[in-house]
């Protein structure tokens, strides 16, 4: 059993017996993922609404601080693609001061879940709700990228669907042809280099060191090139944002008042709950691939030290990211030393190769961010969604829409209410009771009228009182006996409601005799008063004595 404040980083572990060639297998990983990782930390930064240089001061910090303190071998930290939509949100309604608070805020409650042992209550949330959430931000995401894929002149983009697809329509007479064919080529050769290089690695021996070059690298690179030599009309990075500074982020202190902090509690929390998930799933990928086992609760406090310290250096709110943590642990990771370098790799491009973002294209990241969308979304469970229960769908599709239609913090919310009536409904319909009749118990014959005996199956819990309830409405005259064996659970609800059924057969002259009872229904129960109240005599281990108390009662 762990101990209760127990902060103990994957790291430790894995430097035991740690030899130079795991070193150099690390270093290696590292450096490739670092390149993986670079323009996607400024693709990511630039669709948030902030600087690129805030998406790699966020990969570079958070990114060590996770894999330094964090609880999987491999897991790389970094801005990802789900927080899109809530960093945008939160920077056009509150404004960037207000983003570095409730990132903050964010960081401490993603803490405060690992401190208390809540990692595995992550894993409760239902796929259908990941899936639908994860669907609708991908939307969201390649919707928010047709502004820069087509070159529109559109001085500022609204936060929510509608108004970013009015936006896009009222302006399609400004397109630029020059960015829409680059964005196509971009996007058609990160689709055909992902596609063909690692088909030519199985048939040529040249082509297998390609494989760990990415093609988002690739089209980043010679796209920069030609609009650098060819001077073509085009929005870049230089242009818009004045390039990338090459210097180390200063620290950052916003100005912090309570009333700010009541309204950003809210987007703070869907920050936690969406960066808890995401980490926490990758880390389950991760775990698969390089069989191993993360400690979900370090996790979660790494998390939460990388997103509170990040924000007040330039940083956005960062979680495990599944590309990348892929990417690293098939470059042949071995420790989070791997994690680190990646973070030392970006630090290391920001300080000496930042002059050379300058030219780069704003149509080319948005064709990058267009194909992370693509392959962030599970589209074909919408296909499969036939094969499911009507609560399954109409629970993914709820998310989905509403994620997309209004904003995450409502498709959550909503989603999690709806998975809990669901699993309510049906742990509720699982939950039964049997009458034992004359065939099961031959001395009850003739006695009917008397004595009643009922076997009680499942968890009686607020969703399932009624099946206690009922029995008031049909006492015997006599006797009325009710088998607990098969009874895995009992809430206060539920222990309430029989401590209900024992007064009122009290009322009536009813005895009423308990049997079976396991060890939690049998606590809760003397918890509640109900033991005492019943009195041993009508306690019993087994329905066979039970109903033998009843009937030599109703003989008597």
């Amino acid at each position: 059993m762990q101990a209760p404040l127990e902060f103990r980083p994957k790291l430790l572990q894995a430097l035991q017996g740690y030899s130079r060639q795991r070193f150099w297998g690390d270093v290696g990983a590292g450096l490739t993922v670092g390149v993986v990782a670079l323009p996607l930390a400024m693709a990511f930064a630039i669709a948030s609404g902030l600087k690129p240089e805030a998406g790699l001061f966020t990969a570079i910090i958070a990114g060590f601080l996770i894999s330094a303190l964090g609880g999987s071998r491999v897991q790389i930290g970094g801005p990802a693609g789900a927080f899109i939509v809530i960093v945008y949100g939160i920077v056009e309604r509150y404004g960037l001061a207000n983003l570095i608070i409730a990132t903050a805020m964010s960081g401490v409650m993603l803490f405060a879940f690992g401190l208390f042992k809540l990692g595995t209550l992550v894993r409760f949330i239902p796929i259908s709700v990941v899936i639908g959430f994860t669907n609708g931000i991908a939307v969201l995401i390649a919707v928010s990228q047709v502004k820069e894929f087509l070159g529109l002149q559109v001085p500022q983009m609204p936060g929510n669907f509608f108004g970013i697809v009015q936006t896009i329509f009222q302006s399609l007479h400004t397109i630029n042809g020059y960015a829409t064919l680059l964005a196509l080529a971009c996007l058609g050769l990160i689709v055909g280099w992902q596609w063909a290089v690692p088909r030519l690695a199985n048939t040529r021996a040249w082509a297998r060191k390609w494989t760990l070059v990415p093609g988002s690298i690739v089209a980043l690179v010679l796209a920069t090139l030609l609009v650098s030599v060819s001077g073509i009309p085009v929005e870049t990075i230089g242009t818009r944002f004045g390039g990338v500074p090459s210097s180390l982020p200063t620290l950052d202190w916003p100005e912090f008042s309570w009333e700010t902090a009541r309204f950003l509690l809210l987007p703070a929390f869907t920050l936690a709950l969406l960066g808890a998930i995401e980490s926490l799933l990758c880390a389950r990928i991760a775990d698969s691939i390089i069989d191993d086992r993360h400690n979900p609760n370090q996790e979660l406090m790494a998390q939460g030290i990388a997103n509170f310290v990040t924000p007040f250096f330039g940083g956005m709110p960062a979680t495990g990211t599944i590309a990348r943590t892929v990417t690293n642990a098939k470059s042949g990771a071995t420790s989070p030393v791997a994690g680190m370098v990646h973070a030392a790799t970006l630090l290391l491009v920001v300080l000496v190769a930042a002059p050379l973002a300058h030219n780069i294209p704003l149509a080319a990241m948005a064709a990058i961010l267009m194909f992370v969308a693509w392959n962030m979304g599970e589209w074909r469970e919408f296909v499969h969604l036939r094969q499911y229960r009507l609560p399954y769908r109409a629970t993914l599709l709820a998310v989905f829409f509403l994620t997309v239609v209004f904003d995450l913090t409502v498709a959550v919310e909503v989603g999690l209410v709806a998975a809990c009536v669901t699993f309510i409904y049906r742990i509720s319909s699982l939950s039964r009771c049997e009458q034992v009749s004359t065939h099961d118990y031959q001395p009850l014959a003739g006695l009917e009228a008397r004595v009643a005996a009922y076997r009680l199956h499942g968890a009686i819990f607020f969703g399932a009182v009624k099946l206690i309830e009922t029995l008031e409405d049909r006492l015997p005259q006599r006797v009325l006996v009710l088998d607990f064996k098969n009874v895995l659970y009992i809430d206060s609800s539920g222990a309430d409601t029989v401590a209900d059924l024992v007064r009122t057969c009290h009322k009536r002259g009813v005895r009423f005799i308990a049997c079976g009872l396991a060890f939690q229904p049998q606590d809760i129960l003397l918890r509640c008063g109900v033991i005492e109240a019943l009195g041993p005599e009508n306690l019993s281990p087994t329905l066979a004595q039970a109903l033998e108390l009843a009937v030599h009662d109703a003989q008597g």
